[in-house]
């Protein structure tokens, strides 16, 4: 039985590993991508504290005046005094319709300066460098849906099995070989050592690549995902938006009237992002993350475009199992559930795995040769 759980592990090893390193190498670099942007452009995320911060619609206005043909689709305030204010434009559609697939429309992140109104950066995402890491990540620079997707996401699935054959090869039969097999024989041959970074070093990083790949299908593979809502008899979907009450003539109400609207009801946040409305009878879409909460943690609350009052909300306690349980996957994934000391956990992971297809193709060698060896003789 062992013979055939070494066979999956070696061919299913041989055909993903260079995908498994590419996917881990990655993945290793967009752990600390919120930590390195903020090392290497804090001119762009920080800024110099002062009395008073300006009025919304000033930051919106000169932001839109930074980018000819763009609008206002997007703002994200944080509650932390010394940060920007970031404002995303998106091309003005001019009646075209917009694009379901490819790269869409345009758009750029504007970094304002809260205090005094200037621009400190403008930024297409789609060109950084994370962004292109992690296209590289999860399509091989390719598409969703694409070759490259496909390569990557059944890589990963692969790496399951390898992970879970690898635990079945590695159970002892004694306690004795046991302590053998939870510790590295520094002092060991070259062979052995081998052995043990490989066999070792992949028993305790086994649960913890589990996790990160099975949250990272969830991520890939639509059937994965519905799979949570099935289990859960949830809903998937949100309740649709309420409608703003339009009447002829009415205007909509201003930024600054709806930032109003955020400092008088919330007060212990981290940050606050609004989706601004597209047609004439939408809302706008605020959403709260608390300090208590964790990436996708938030609350909705709709605001009518035209009188200012909060028509609806989707608190994250009222959103059924299955949302709950989804909004954890990528936090869990990318380590940042719990703050610095998963993110952490997960990069000494990552790199620890970029090893195991070198240990595992070097132990499969000494095993060819061995066996050329015994076949001369």
């Amino acid at each position: 039985m062992k013979k055939i759980f070494r066979n999956i592990h070696l061919y299913l090893s041989l055909a993903a590993g260079i995908f498994i390193m590419i996917a881990c190498l990655t993945g290793s670099i967009m752990v600390f991508e919120e930590e390195i942007n903020h090392i290497f452009h804090s001119e762009r995320y920080f800024v110099k504290v002062q009395k008073e911060r300006l009025p919304l619609n000033t930051l919106v206005k000169n932001a839109e005046l930074s980018k000819k043909g763009f609008e206002v689709s997007g703002i994200k305030a944080y509650q932390q005094s010394d940060r920007s204010t970031e404002i995303s434009l998106s091309e003005i559609n001019n009646g075209e319709p917009e694009k379901k697939e490819g790269r869409g429309k345009p758009s750029y992140t504007v970094y304002v300066n809260p205090y005094n109104g200037k621009i400190l950066n403008i930024e297409n995402k789609r060109e950084s460098f994370f962004k292109k890491v992690e296209m590289i990540h999860r399509f091989l620079l390719s598409k969703k849906e694409g070759v490259g997707h496909y390569i990557m996401s059944y890589s990963a699935s692969f790496f399951l099995f390898i992970l879970i054959t690898g635990i079945v090869l590695w159970w002892p039969k004694s306690n004795k070989v046991l302590k053998q097999r939870l510790k590295i024989k520094w002092d060991g041959n070259t062979k052995r050592l081998i052995h043990d970074l490989h066999v070792v070093v992949g028993f305790y990083t086994s649960v913890f690549l589990i996790i990160i790949v099975m949250t990272g299908l969830t991520m890939s593979f639509n059937w994965i995902n519905n799979g949570i809502f099935t289990l859960t008899n949830s809903k998937k979907e949100n309740p649709k938006p309420p409608k703003s009450n339009y009447l002829e003539g009415s205007s909509v109400i201003d930024f600054t009237g709806l930032e109003n609207i955020i400092i008088n009801n919330f007060q212990d946040f981290n940050f606050y992002s609004i989706r601004v409305p597209k047609e004439k009878d939408d809302v706008f879409s605020l959403n709260i993350l608390e300090n208590s909460q964790t990436e996708n943690n938030f609350s909705t609350f709709y605001i009518d475009q035209y009188k200012g009052t909060v028509i609806n909300n989707l608190a994250f306690a009222d959103k059924s199992l299955g949302q709950k349980i989804r909004s954890y996957v990528k936090p869990i994934h990318t380590g940042e559930i719990y703050g610095l000391t998963t993110k952490i956990i997960n990069f000494i992971i990552c790199l620890l795995t970029l090893t195991f297809p070198i240990t595992g193709v070097l132990m499969w060698l000494k095993r060819l040769k061995k066996k050329k060896l015994a076949v001369k003789i």
